[in-house]
């Protein structure tokens, strides 16, 4: 087509200026590719153009759905400040909940590189004139504490960092120091190449500075910065700015810094002077990384160079470096800059005619990774199950993080060195319908669909409306301990092996019995069943009873002829109360504080106040009167500082009761799974010694020497200031002389700490107390039980040494001692608990050597505890042991014995 007129030229003007106006639009479009721009607070689908950027803006509703949109107050928007960056001007804030998370979906998806910007700005939106803080999560790790000077202060944040997977969670967690908001979230991809190159997937980039050196005004953002980094100007008092108007190759690295930025440069006033940045901050564990960027600016003659080196804190970085004419240059640390002081220093070599030159620079905090996300199959399980039932709860962002914020009705397992798991839900009352969703099955570590209602009052599925069938899929779920389905419509037969499980307790069952049954037989035999199963149980209620009278009938008679055949008796008439006088100590038995194989203990106090414990013995009980005598009449003869100290005894008719000093930090086996977190090694060091010494005093100090028969965790008790006493003393075996070095007797024990060769053998020595403390000292290395129970259970003994063949001692150091520890004084230990309970009782250390060892891991931890702040322990190898013991004999067919004290079936 052609215009020959007037007209017809000024319409292909038009034409002209609206395809260069589309053909910008597309660019743009293509430039701004993988962009995630969102004015945070916006009306609902007011998508516009910010008219300084070019960059296109959304609202947020698609990326959260929980908070409420407010603007700031009019004394800080425009027009009072013309100036205002448009998504300011409005927020999102979020006065629900503890964890509020925007789910962003980065281009490149997992292992890609994002630049992310957070910005705020209060503007005393609330009315309240209270400036709030908060923090700022990428995931389930911490980026940034948001904190205000005035209102009027807008606050940005940058990260570098690598996606973890397909999506990336910004979570804002409320601290309690008011309510948290958000202005604007920014996402940019990042070349790959650069950066994150230096500290991998482990950690983040927070900027701290990035500044463009020699220029006075400007942003330096996009379009120019393909990235849309920030940049602010910056040039110091002494030096002296430098540019060229020429173009300056910036594309052949993958920084890409803007040609405006790159185009200005600074040089020092006075040429023999260096080119100086300092920093500072208040944590001496900071890392930092430094970009700097440099290219000639000016055409220097034949004869003339510009050479410089760069130094940190006086020590040599980079150099001799000579900048490149009109061409980009990136020079950065491989190692992060630690302290709390930094000083970089860019200074002329001796032979270089020019004073050294900065373009550009971009200083970066490391933000290490220390949580994990949740493991990745449970993360995809419960995001089915929302979709499945629709759940409108607070459920964004990770899971089971960051730690203590998981999703409102999960319980999340939580090991250093693994990814979360979800090991618990409740849903109860949720208002879910429908069938029970097969991608429950796929949480494959859920031990409870309800945390007991003793505990945590929760109740998991119940009361709602789910309706068909039980499905099978239940049973695969082996770690299952309680599942409450009553209060729905389900129907049907529950499962077999549900059923299975319910009878031998180790599931917890609760569902409707009007609509769902526990046989095959129910519908058609339920009016017949009924009856039969009541005329059984009656049955069996009779016999039960007839055969505990004829049994405490034999068994006192036994006992009688016992005590007369020895006459032996308790004679110590001051130490003897009866037994109204043991009803007033206990109160009438008010205050139960514990329980064990010989019966119930409980708290008391004597006539001048002392507190003590009243162990009463059970008609039950495993332990009969000659254990009671036993323990009664060592407790009269035996005193040690490390051994519970005996007040008294009952023995009035069938009324038998043991009067001990009261330990209020009850006994190390519950106090271990209550406060381990707060027991540090050198506390756990201290306990070890002190039930040492307790044992050393029974096996040298007494004569002739005893054998304690029971050592375990739950017969350690711990007082006021945690000192130990080695408690319970009814197994316990008297040496007839000193020249015995082992006795045959029938084994008793309690699974777990039983010693392997006395348990074959029959045949008992001290080193049999030996083994059970160098289990008792396992657990208090690891905090694990002596027999850990998972897929498959397994005793202690092999789970250290299975993990240390892989030769890092800390896979089995407690992580609730946060690696706080000298790791030579837990290597050292660990050495004594492995030879402690090596297979031959010969091979076995002594308890002196033992209590000499611990003293010395003691002293260790407490050199470095004076001499130094804790540091992270470093890893250790530690050589495998051979002659691990042989205990599956021994614990498998007796699994719920933990606390059991009695003679071991053979």
């Amino acid at each position: 087509m052609i215009f020959r007129s007037e007209e017809g030229k000024r319409k292909m003007k038009i034409l002209v200026g609206f395809l260069l106006l589309i053909s910008a639009i597309l660019v743009r479009g293509q430039r701004q590719t993988g962009f995630i721009s969102i004015d945070c607070g916006s009306i609902l689908n007011f998508n516009y153009e910010d008219t300084d950027t070019g960059i296109s803006y959304a609202p947020d509703g698609a990326f959260i759905e929980t908070g409420i949109n407010r603007n700031i107050s009019s004394e800080y928007a425009y027009p009072k400040n013309p100036n205002l960056p448009l998504p300011l001007s409005d927020l999102r804030s979020f006065a629900q909940g503890d964890k509020n998370c925007y789910t962003l979906e980065p281009a490149v998806g997992a292992g890609g590189l994002n630049l992310i910007r957070a910005s705020f700005l209060y503007g005393n939106y609330d009315g309240k004139n209270k400036l709030p803080e908060f923090d700022l999560y990428v995931d389930v790790n911490l980026w940034f504490t948001v904190k205000f000077r005035n209102a009027s202060e807008i606050v940005t944040t940058e990260i570098v960092t690598i996606a973890i997977r397909d999506t990336i969670n910004i979570c804002l967690v409320n601290k309690g120091l008011g309510t948290p908001f958000i202005s604007a979230l920014e996402l940019r991809p990042l070349n790959g190449s650069i950066y994150g190159t230096e500290f991998g997937t482990n950690a983040s980039l927070v900027l701290f500075e990035r500044l463009d050196i020699g220029k006075t005004n400007g942003t330096g953002r996009y379009e120019d910065d393909i990235y849309d980094r920030i940049w602010s100007s910056y040039i110091s008092s002494s030096w002296d700015p430098i540019s060229t108007s020429l173009a300056v190759n910036n594309y052949e690295n993958g920084y890409r810094v803007p040609s405006e930025v790159i185009m200005t440069a600074a040089r020092p006033q006075n040429g023999s002077e260096a080119l100086d940045l300092k920093w500072n901050t208040t944590d001496s564990s900071s890392e930092f990384y430094v970009y700097m960027y440099f290219a000639e600016v000016e055409q220097l003659g034949r004869n003339q160079s510009r050479k410089f080196n760069i130094t940190w804190n006086g020590t040599p970085l980079f150099g001799p470096f000579v900048p490149r004419y009109l061409y980009t240059n990136v020079v950065s640390n491989s190692k992060a800059l630690v302290g709390e002081e930094h000083q970089i220093s860019i200074r002329r070599t001796e032979d270089s005619t020019h004073p050294p030159i900065l373009n550009a620079v971009e200083i970066y905090m490391v933000r290490k990774k220390t949580e994990l996300p949740t493991y990745a199959g449970d993360a995809d399980a419960i995001e089915d199950v929302k979709r499945a039932y629709q759940i409108i709860k607070n459920w964004a962002g990770d899971p089971c993080g960051p730690k203590n914020f998981s999703w409102e009705g999960l319980k999340c397992s939580n090991n250093a060195s693994s990814p979360p798991r979800i090991i618990s839900l409740n849903l109860t009352s949720s208002k879910l319908s429908g069938t029970i969703a097969s991608s429950i099955s796929k949480l494959s570590l859920l031990e409870s669909f309800i945390s007991y209602s003793k505990y945590l009052n929760c109740r998991d599925l119940s009361n709602n409306n789910l309706t068909g069938p039980m499905p099978e899929f239940l049973e695969n779920l082996k770690f299952l301990q309680l599942l409450n389905l009553k209060g729905n419509q389900l129907s049907g037969v529950v499962p077999k092996a549900l059923v299975e499980r319910s009878k031998d307790g180790s599931l917890i069952l609760s569902v409707d019995s009007r609509n769902l049954c526990r046989s095959g037989l129910c519908k058609k035999k339920k009016k017949i069943v009924i009856p039969i199963v009541a005329s059984l149980a009656s049955a069996a209620v009779i016999l039960t009873i007839l055969i505990i009278a004829l049994k405490l009938r034999r068994k006192k008679k036994s006992e009688a002829e016992i005590a007369k055949k020895t006459g032996r008796a308790l004679a110590i008439k001051k130490s003897q109360y009866n037994y109204t006088e043991v009803v007033e100590i206990t109160n009438n038995f008010e205050k139960e504080i514990g329980k064990g194989g010989f019966g119930v203990v409980y708290h008391g106090y004597m006539k001048d106040g002392t507190q003590v414990a009243v162990k009463m013995l059970s008609p039950t009980s495993s332990q009969g009167p000659r254990e009671f005598q036993t323990e009664a009449e060592l407790l009269m003869r035996i005193h040690h500082r490390n051994l519970a100290s005996f007040v008294g005894y009952c023995d009035e008719d069938d009324k038998l009761a043991l009067i001990y000093e009261y330990m209020p930090n009850g006994n190390l086996k519950e106090y271990l799974k209550a406060q381990s977190s707060q027991l540090s090694w050198i506390m756990r060091l201290r306990i070890a010694i002190d039930a040492a010494q307790g044992l050393e005093y029974l096996h040298h100090g007494c004569k002739p020497a005893i054998v304690h028969r029971d050592v375990k965790t739950a017969n350690i008790l711990l007082g006021e200031n945690l000192d130990a006493k080695i408690a319970d003393f009814g197994l316990s075996k008297v040496f007839t002389s000193d020249n015995d070095t082992q006795v045959e007797t029938t084994v008793m024990g309690t699974a777990g700490y039983l010693d392997p060769e006395y348990y074959r053998s029959q045949k008992l020595n001290e080193k049999s107390d030996v083994f059970s403390f160098g289990v008792v000292l396992l657990e208090l290395i690891t905090g694990q039980p002596a027999i850990i129970r998972g897929d498959e259970r397994i005793h202690i003994i092999h789970w250290v040494s299975s993990e240390l063949e892989e030769g890092d001692i800390t896979n089995v150091v407690d992580r609730k001692l946060q690696d706080n520890f000298a790791l030579y004084s837990v290597s050292r230990a660990l050495e004594v608990a492995m030879a402690c309970t090596a297979s031959n009782s010969e091979d076995r250390a002594t308890m002196s050597y033992v209590l000499t060892e611990l003293k010395q891991c003691l002293e260790i931890e407490i050199s470095r505890d004076r001499e130094s702040t804790p540091a992270p322990a470093q890893k250790l190898h530690f050589h495998s042991y051979s002659s691990t013991p042989e205990l599956s004999s021994i614990y498998t067919d007796s699994m719920n014995m933990d606390s059991v004290t009695a003679p071991i079936a053979r």
